[in-house]
Order: structure tokens, then sequence, then C-alpha cells
């Protein structure tokens, strides 16, 4: 299968490693030349992936219109951030078969990434490719499980196609929905669970293992909760999109959002937070998008709630904790 993956980062480059060296004809684009040109030259991104040797068979560019080609027939993978999705998706021709990596809602509009498919390109065959997984394991071929939806069958079959071996195996899905709300809501949870970890010891009253379990599965009901108000279906929320992603992105070490979460609970502020990262954290610019088009169905989300007046300084740590245990009883 050709196949051109649109976006030179880790989770771009480590799905890039594993469908060529599956044997497909891979190209990887990346925009910036110069670095480009260094992984050609190294073999490595040493920006995202160090550890990470590329194949000999893995293509590399910095033409835009030279993947296009490549994928035409195959599959286009883009792996931009969400800010990303919608200028790469309008460059694409309707005819292109297109799964996308990235994880949240869109800022501004408020799009999903199906939707922003729907606005710009209502004919062409989409999906996306998700799940629990950090690009440096995928990378390096540790097991790694993942789901392709998409309203349409054969894409998501694929997506098993391009990626599913026997360290990388791919489910389909028919619930694009339910997995893109489980991508997005994560990652805001992710930095909820880090808070909660952050202030674990600083007092002999602090949140521990105890608040760490109510808070991921309050969070589970906060993405459920969402997800069916938007017209998902429950039982994505208990798959690999669902309580899979949620459970590695709030207690995995490397976890960005979770890294976001910790240094909040050291008082950091957040510009200095997001400098030290380098590199994107979605669920900081997810949190008050999704708590807008919570708002705007109706949904009750006082975790995403907690956490968008922490990230804009309205609340510190431990304050944020405080409104969350001190909400009024109620039936679960």
């Amino acid at each position: 299968m050709r196949i051109s993956v649109l976006g030179a980062g880790a989770w771009g480059t480590a799905l890039a490693i594993q469908a060529a060296k599956a044997g497909h004809e891979v190209q990887l684009w990346g925009r910036d030349a110069a670095a480009i040109e260094r992984m050609c030259s190294s073999r490595r991104n040493t920006a995202y992936l160090p550890d990470s040797e590329l194949p000999p068979a893995l293509g590399l560019t910095h033409d835009f219109a030279r993947a296009l080609r490549h994928a035409d027939g195959g599959l286009a993978i883009i792996a931009t951030p969400m800010s990303g999705l919608r200028g790469t998706l309008a460059a694409l021709p309707e005819t292109q078969r297109v799964l996308w990596l990235c994880k949240g809602f869109e800022a501004g509009t408020g799009r999903l990434g199906h939707e922003i498919a729907r606005e710009l390109r209502p004919g062409m065959r989409v999906g996306v490719l998700s799940g629990p997984s950090f690009a440096q394991e995928v990378a390096a071929g540790r097991p790694t499980a993942l789901v392709a939806a998409s309203d349409d069958a054969d894409l998501a079959r694929a997506a098993v196609d391009a990626f599913h071996g026997e360290r990388l195996r791919v489910y389909t899905s028919a619930d694009p929905v339910g997995v893109e709300v489980g991508g997005a809501v994560k990652n805001v949870m992710a930095i909820a669970v880090g808070v909660c970890d952050g202030l674990s010891g600083s007092a002999p009253d602090a949140p521990g293992l105890n608040a760490r379990a109510a808070l991921i599965t309050r969070g589970l009901a906060e993405m459920l909760r969402l997800g069916l108000a938007l017209g998902a279906r429950t039982e994505t929320f208990m798959g690999l999109s669902g309580l899979g992603d949620l459970v590695l992105t709030a207690t995995g070490d490397l976890s960005r959002n979770r890294r976001v979460g910790l240094m909040l609970a050291q008082g950091l502020a957040l510009q200095r937070i997001l400098q030290q990262l380098g590199h994107v954290a979605e669920g900081v610019y997810s949190a008050p998008t999704v708590l807008a088009r919570a708002r705007a169905a109706g949904v009750e989300m006082p975790i995403t709630e907690a956490m968008v007046a922490l990230l804009e300084g309205r609340l510190l740590a431990a304050q944020a904790v405080d409104v969350l245990m001190g909400r009024e009883a109620r039936a679960e």
C-alpha cells in the first residue's frame, strides 16, 4: 500500500516507521526542509524520537505535492496537531482516503475532526486512528492496540491492512464521534490527575491514590455524558479510545498533559510550563473548547470546569481539588 504520513512529529514518525517495516511504500512529509534533510542524513528524528532508527525503505520529503502524489490511490495519514487539521484537509483532493491522528476540539469553532471534514470535504472518505499509545513505544515496536474509526467500513479496514502487525493491533469502530470525544476529553482529565498526583503528600490531608481513582472514574463519566450528547455510542467509552486512552494519559510518565498537571501542582505558571515542555499538550488548548461544547449541549462537566479555571489562573491547584470535593452529594 502507498501511504503518505503528513507530519513528522513523534506520532507521525512512529507510525511511518511501523508501516515501512511492514513492507508498505511510505513517505513521511515534514514542513521543515532543514529538519527533513537532517533526518535523511542521520536516519533518525532527533527532535522527537532520537532513539529510533528510520528504516531504509522509509522515504522522507518536505515537498507536499510529492507526498500527495504518493498517497493517490493509497492512504494519507494526517499527523499534525489539531490546529493543523483544517488546513491539511483543505489541501487534499476529495478523492483521497484520509485518516488523522490528532486528538481534540478545534480552537475557535469547537469542532471535532469529523465535523471539520464534513464541512470542508463532505464527499471525502475519512476516519480517525486513535487509542492508548505513546509514540516512543510504538516506534520501538512495543505492543500497542489502536482503533480505526470511520463511517466507511472499507476505510477502517484499510487502516488495519496498513498498520496491524505482530506488535501493533488495530481494531475497527463505526463510531468516529465517540472515538474523537474520548481522544479529546482524556487530555483534560490527564491534567486533572496530574494535579492530584502533584499535590499528593504535600499535607496530611492531601489527595492520594483514592482521589486519583475517583478522578479517573468521574472523568470517564464526564467523557461519556458529552459523547452521548454529541451522538456517540456508550460502548465506545469502555474501549481503547475511552477508558484505555484515559488511563494511559492520566497515569503514564510519558504523558505531556499529565506533566502539565504535575507542574501546575508545584505552582508553576502555565506559560513557563509550556516553554519547558517544548511540545504540544493538547489538553491545555482543548479544555476551554470542551467546556464550551458541554455547556452548549447542556452537559455538566465539573472536572473540566475546574481545570479551565486553573489553567486560566482563576483557581490554584489545591483550590481546584477543594472545589470538586466540596460539591453536593448526589447519586452516582
